[in-house]
């Protein structure tokens, strides 16, 4: 009995330690988040334009995906007090820092895929 209090309190202490590699890859394993970084890369986007530009997402997983993405610090979201509103999404330093991850999966998908 006195056995199991410990085991426990071991699961919560390696649960209390978080593993970068873990910790990004909860951030990015989202099935549009790659889409959207890689869409942000030329630039800063409206979010119609970006809507638009991820081809099969539909509205509420964009909001969800970039929520998620914002509150990673991936991306940076400016409102505009205009009627309707006006709202634009574009990539931050930690976001842009993606860029040769992206490459390199993209490099590995032309060989894979082509």
């Amino acid at each position: 009995m006195n056995s199991i209090k410990p085991l426990a309190k071991k699961k919560e202490e390696k649960s209390s330690e978080k593993c970068p590699f873990q910790e990004a890859m909860d951030l990015i394993s989202g099935k549009w988040t790659m889409s959207i970084i890689n869409n942000l890369m030329s630039g800063t986007m409206r979010f119609k334009e970006l809507e638009r530009s991820v081809t099969g997402i539909n509205t509420r997983m964009l909001v969800k995906e970039l929520k998620q993405l914002e509150s990673g610090k991936i991306i940076k979201r400016k409102a505009f007090a205009t009627v309707p509103p006006t709202v634009e999404y574009s990539l931050t330093e930690k976001g842009t820092s993606l860029k040769p991850v992206l490459m390199e999966i993209q490099a590995w998908a032309i060989k894979q895929f082509n």
